[in-house]
């Protein structure tokens, strides 16, 4: 982990730039893999399983004998977890819920504004070396509350053709009981055009590897709904002496064990705390099961030591964290003055991981600095909102001669006409 000291601002672009990806070699793999779904169906899905999970499958959905089954794998103590953090997630995720809203703009005219759910979704759960069962509720929870009629999730099964038992659980406990053992690009390929056992659906979300990732771009140029953009999962912390070295490293390399192209930033106002985290990182490291993992990440990843607050709070707004704790003396006052971040962390005792988990908050966050732009998963990701105007003849007589002048002025005499033949019509039955 490379420690830059008080860089120009002129140089922050180009020293806080993600590792960079070339996506068209992944593209040629799996433009023929979309393809070959899209023509082929469950066959091809079948196929592919047996390619890359090495499985041979007769049934793609899980049955319910499988759920029940998995149900017992899981321990009564993890299960009580499981329920907490559905529970916190749930909260949290309810009361986003808006009301309609209804206005009367001028006399006689009446404008509404409603939320309506996207009837169809689908959520892809990876169940690799990290299978992320914790998804299950960050996707799943706000597609019922939102009130998705369909909700249909797709991951991939292991060599004996078994779905890691906490995802079949959790999907489970939140009612989703339609799960396809599916995985990559193929898996987003069957929601987006369906197939014998994968509806097709509006709108496609989850997180998932590189493959995934360039499958999920190439089916939105075709008019399928994503989630967001997605990259590698990162994590930046603005900390001073205040904060506890220890609490830093194990933040960072949270991140770090996500995956060898994660990023970790840590940015403070006192270069010998800087130190103390590096210190305290390579004692940590040493510890996880995922090390090597941990340590490529950490390649592409820096502290920068800065003169003051301002600074701070400016690279980090420039960087648009996908996460971002600040463990400063002044938290409170720096916290609403971050404009470009996923999530916000505030304070010694708030760990990455707990969003990760259970606060509340959503887990499926923006990264690759698309923060500036982009929210998180919430309510309104499984929401559309269609709006309504209801004009009374006293309205139309109010608002008409406005409209015709605004379309005149476009040489759109159709629009105009369109109000002109209504007013007429009122005035020689008035």
């Amino acid at each position: 982990m490379k420690i830059i000291k008080y860089p120009e601002r002129v140089d922050w672009p180009e020293l806080l730039a993600r590792p960079v990806k070339d996506f068209k070699e992944i593209k040629k793999i799996v433009k023929p893999i979309i393809k070959k779904v899209r023509q082929k169906r469950d066959k091809a899905l079948r196929k592919f399983a047996l390619e890359y999970d090495h499985v041979e499958l007769k049934e793609l959905q899980v049955s319910r004998q499988e759920i029940y089954e998995a149900e017992k794998l899981v321990s009564d103590e993890l299960k009580e977890a499981v329920k907490q953090a559905k529970q916190n997630i749930t909260r949290f995720h309810e009361v986003q819920i808006e009301k309609e809203l209804l206005l009367e703009t001028m006399p006689g005219v009446v404008c509404r504004r409603r939320s309506v759910p996207i009837q169809k979704v689908g959520l892809y759960i990876p169940g690799g070396t990290a299978p992320l069962f914790s998804s299950v509720l960050m996707l799943g929870i706000p597609a019922n509350i939102a009130g998705c009629e369909q909700i249909v999730l797709c991951t991939p099964c292991n060599p004996k053709g078994k779905v890691n038992p906490l995802i079949l659980y959790t999907a489970n406990l939140i009612g989703i009981d339609r799960i396809v053992k599916v995985g990559g690009a193929q898996a987003i390929a069957a929601m987006a055009y369906g197939t014998e056992s994968v509806p097709a659906v509006y709108k496609i979300f989850g997180p998932g590897n590189q493959y995934v990732t360039a499958a999920k771009q190439m089916v939105s140029q075709e008019g399928i709904a994503i989630d967001m953009p997605a990259g590698p999962s990162e994590v930046a912390v603005f900390a001073d002496d205040t904060a506890q070295p220890a609490f830093v490293a194990a933040d960072l390399l949270s991140q770090a064990e996500h995956g060898v192209d994660s990023q970790v930033l840590l940015v403070s106002t006192n270069e010998s705390f800087v130190k103390k985290v590096k210190t305290e990182i390579n004692l940590q490291i040493e510890q996880l099961p995922r090390k090597d993992i941990a340590k490529k990440a950490l390649n592409n990843s820096l502290a920068v030591v800065v003169h003051n607050n301002q600074d701070a709070i400016d690279i980090l707004n420039l960087y648009a964290a996908e996460h971002l704790i600040i463990s400063i003396a002044e938290v409170d006052q720096v916290a609403d003055r971050i404009i470009n971040a996923g999530s916000v962390f505030l304070g010694n005792f708030s760990p990455e991981s707990v969003g990760d988990y259970a606060s509340g908050t959503n887990h499926v966050l923006p990264t690759n600095g698309f923060a500036r732009s982009f929210s998180g998963v919430s309510i309104d990701s499984f929401i559309k909102k269609i709006t309504y105007q209801n004009l009374s003849a006293d309205g139309l007589r109010n608002l008409g001669p406005i409209v015709e002048k605004l379309a005149g002025a476009e040489q759109l005499d159709g629009h105009k006409n369109a109000v002109s033949i209504r007013l007429k019509y009122l005035d020689e039955n008035n």
